[in-house]
């Protein structure tokens, strides 16, 4: 079992101990170890279609062909060493991310996510229309740079609007560390010249009696509801986890099949959804994290997810 991740992830850690108390023995490490810590040397017969060889770290190998499953979560960018001349370092990145990954995705086995399947599915605006095909109910959206039609249709929404980033992009401000912008509600008299600038991404405001986040582990699914007691939380939970309470609850039957067409079309065997439940009790979907994080919902509700992990990726049947 290969686990490659970022070496600080409590979510990996948790999978890994799930394993390891499975009896599953896992090798993990990091994209940024490689090519400095970890050595690969992978073979490719001229008659015979598969890569074989070995993969090494600084505390354990494992035999390329003799992997089962990958549990493949956010992990950095290789690091060259500085011996290699500064014009160089870019190509030389290139050319380790893409020999080592391409190797690992070559492999016939469980994976969670492979590479092509979390670009596919890691982007907002693909998956409001993935969600509305697969039945989920979805708020109306705007995307563009354009003031004169954000305007026009934010008057025919109505009502307040929220203002969310299309792509998870760190902001970096003089003096402080890099940070992701929150979702934040906008007036449609707020919207002005700077909105012609770049791309931005406007939702109708959803009144919600609560959030739902819904880890999805194969057939799995744990629904928890998120009750907010800030002003901030309220807009965006990932604000003010302090302000955060956490709550098991039912799916409802439709919104379960809608997932599963989603997971479905997307070939996807993990997702982190959210979804608002409205005051009448129905569920409007946001998005999905294919990589998101559920370490701090498992802690909070004691919820076996991390089992859940362990058993898609050793290929038990759930």
């Amino acid at each position: 079992m290969l686990i490659v991740a970022e070496q600080l992830d409590p979510t990996a850690d948790l999978v890994v101990q799930a394993l390891s108390e499975a009896g599953t023995p896992a090798l993990r490490f990091d994209l940024a170890e490689f090519p400095q810590v970890i050595t690969l040397a992978a073979e490719h017969q001229a008659d015979r279609p598969g890569w074989a060889g070995e993969l090494v770290t600084s505390r354990r190998a494992a035999r390329i062909q003799e992997v089962r499953a990958v549990y493949y979560r956010r992990p950095g960018l290789p690091v060259v060493s500085p011996k290699v001349a500064r014009e160089y370092r870019d190509w030389a990145v290139s050319q380790a991310l893409v020999g080592m990954v391409q190797v690992l995705s070559s492999l016939p086995v469980v994976w969670m996510h492979h590479p092509d399947v979390y670009r596919a599915s890691a982007h907002k605006p693909g998956q409001l229309a993935a969600a509305t095909q697969a039945g989920l109910r979805v708020p109306a959206s705007f995307l563009g740079n354009s003031l004169t039609h954000a305007r026009r249709w934010a008057a025919g929404v109505g009502g307040s609007l929220v203002c969310k980033p299309i792509a998870a992009a760190s902001l970096t401000l003089p003096d402080a560390p890099p940070t992701m912008l929150p979702t934040r509600r906008v007036e449609p008299a707020e919207l002005d010249e700077s909105f012609e600038l770049t791309a931005h991404y406007l939702q109708e405001w959803v009144p919600k009696r609560h959030e739902i986040r819904l880890t999805v582990v194969g057939q799995h699914m744990f629904p928890v509801a998120i009750h907010a007691s800030s002003t901030k939380a309220k807009v965006d939970w990932r604000s003010d986890y302090d302000a955060l309470e956490y709550e098991p609850v039912a799916i409802p039957d439709d919104v379960a099949a809608g997932v599963r067409h989603f997971m479905a079309a997307y070939k996807l065997n993990y997702g982190a959804f959210d979804f608002a439940v409205r005051p009448d009790g129905q569920w409007v979907f946001f998005e999905c994290n294919p990589a998101g994080q559920w370490q701090f919902i498992a802690k909070a509700t004691n919820l076996p997810i991390a089992e859940a992990h362990a058993s898609l990726l050793q290929g038990a049947v759930s």
